[in-house]
């Protein structure tokens, strides 16, 4: 017997209802919409990147449920390109059983509308350089990389062979160079130039709790991801706490949480991170290298600021890996932040350290333009550590400002700059100390239960070793200049160390 046809009023409102869960979302876009279960318990990464494939191509924002529990087990990462609202959600990332590949795909994307492309530049480009000699299609961050030349050729445990020559410039439309990210380096030629658009729509990713079960992992350096990937420029993240549980006696490290690269103008405020478990592990020398994860990292990002960044554990807890790590980026701001460490790897341009507190691991620099640190505290034994892996190279001037150096109390010596450059080894660039150093206010709590802890301007640059330097040229600081500096004990502060290197640096007390 033939069916009887559905009368066409009826047939209409059935698909009405059938579409119901996603045409009534006209002003948001929600997981559960998508089957979500946010009981904690089923894995919802599938329906929360289908949600956010949903609300990219039709430009809506997205709303998690408050109270809410989503589950992340194997696969991301949830591409993000619009407006979300975690509110008070807890995502349960369970990286307990994941293979060391599972590992290092992110949760969330923030990625570009664009893709990035491949530009022609007119070199050689040099730090005069005005203009890239061609157009572009959009303003843009352009990564430059020079594949003949090595550059960072880091020395010690964990030794390598560096990276090729690069560099992140700012670029207009019409060409020109940003003036604020002129080209550090000489480029001679540039084999390959990578164009990422700086002119993103703005969005705003605020709120949610994520909590991490720890990866078992052997302790090796495969880094996992499993966070916050911002791959886009003009983000702000706000409002977000993440934490670290259920580490075990081993395990793989983390590049971090929330990870920043080749994006402008970016920000992370008013947000709580957490420091992870340091292992042992051997490094590409063959001997133990003490290894950990970090829970804030930036690779090529370019005005990126912390800003209300504050940390759950302890910062003052040595068993912790210091908690950032950042490589070849441009105008960091950390505003307002209590942290373990900041850490400068790869080379930094331009950095401001403001109403801060800096714990064990202290400020870590390489670098180049103006080092600024003022009205902030650093609980560590020194108050700058130029990186000695890396050459102890700040190619230009540091200011410190109305600030505060808190040693612990079992610290040999303390001060001002620490590092080490022996001139025996090719970093595959030029070192050298910061040309000035300028101090307006700087109280050092030198003064234990035991006495004094001896103060120095700075450290033996040349451990082990009498004034004279290895072949390779490191110029020293030419200048230091002192103004309203005290220690809590009233011993001024002596001049190094290894007070005969520095011997033709002058120092300039000021009233």
């Amino acid at each position: 017997m033939p069916r009887t046809p559905l009368p066409l009023p009826l047939v209409a409102i059935l698909l009405t209802l059938v579409a119901a869960p996603l045409a009534a979302e006209t002003d948001y876009v929600t997981y559960e919409s998508f089957g979500a279960r946010g009981d904690g318990k089923a894995n919802d990464l599938p329906a929360i990147q289908k949600a956010h494939q949903y609300a990219n191509e039709r430009l809506l924002p997205v709303r998690a449920k408050s109270g809410a529990t989503y589950r992340i087990g194997v696969g991301g990462p949830a591409v993000i390109k619009t407006d979300t609202d975690f509110r008070d959600a807890v995502f349960l990332i369970d990286d307990s059983t994941l293979t060391v590949q599972e590992g290092q795909v992110n949760v969330f994307a923030v990625e570009s509308d664009r893709a990035p492309w491949a530009v022609t530049v007119q070199a050689p480009l040099s730090p005069a350089s005005t203009t890239i000699g061609t157009t572009l299609p959009a303003r843009a961050l352009l990564v430059v990389t020079d594949n003949t030349r090595r550059h960072f050729i880091r020395y010690g445990l964990n030794q390598n062979n560096g990276v090729p020559a690069s560099d992140v410039l700012l670029v207009e439309k019409d060409g020109s160079l940003h003036p604020s990210t002129p080209p550090v380096w000489e480029f001679p030629q540039v084999t390959s130039a990578m164009a990422y658009s700086a002119e993103d729509r703005p969005i705003t990713i605020r709120g949610g709790i994520f909590r991490t079960i720890a990866n078992r992992a052997e302790s090796k350096y495969t880094y996992h991801a499993r966070g916050f990937f911002v791959n886009r420029s003009n983000v702000t993240l706000e409002g977000m706490a993440h934490y670290v549980v259920g580490e075990g006696p081993s395990g793989a490290p983390y590049t971090g949480f929330f990870f920043f690269k080749n994006c402008y103008n970016c920000l992370l405020k008013d947000t709580r991170v957490t420091g992870h478990k340091t292992y042992s592990t051997i490094g590409s020398a063959g001997k133990p290298v003490t290894m950990g994860s970090y829970d804030l990292g930036a690779h090529r990002a370019v005005r990126l600021t912390f800003q209300n960044v504050t940390q759950t554990n302890s910062i003052h807890d040595t068993t912790k890996w210091g908690i950032m790590g950042t490589n070849f980026c441009r105008d960091l701001l950390l505003e307002g932040c209590t942290l373990s460490r900041f850490d400068a790897h790869q080379g930094v341009a331009n950095v401001t350290i403001r109403n801060c507190a800096l714990g064990y691991a202290g400020v870590n620099l390489i670098g180049y333009g103006t080092f600024l640190m003022e009205n902030t505290w650093v609980h560590s034994r020194w108050m700058t550590h130029l990186r000695g892996d890396y050459g102890s190279t700040w190619d230009g001037n540091m200011v410190i400002r109305n600030c505060v150096l808190a040693p612990p109390e079992n610290s040999p010596h303390t001060g001002l700059v620490d590092g080490y450059n022996l001139g025996n080894h090719d970093f595959g660039h030029p070192c050298r100390m910061p040309a000035t150093i300028t101090v307006q206010g700087l109280k050092i709590l030198d003064k234990t239960p035991k006495g004094a802890i001896p103060v120095f301007l700075f450290a033996n640059f040349l451990p082990g070793r009498e004034a004279k330097q290895g072949p390779i040229p490191y110029p020293l600081t030419g200048k230091v200049i002192l103004r309203g500096v005290f220690t809590e004990s009233g011993k001024p502060p002596r001049l190094s160390l290894h007070p005969t290197l520095f011997r033709n640096t002058q120092v300039l007390y000021q009233r």
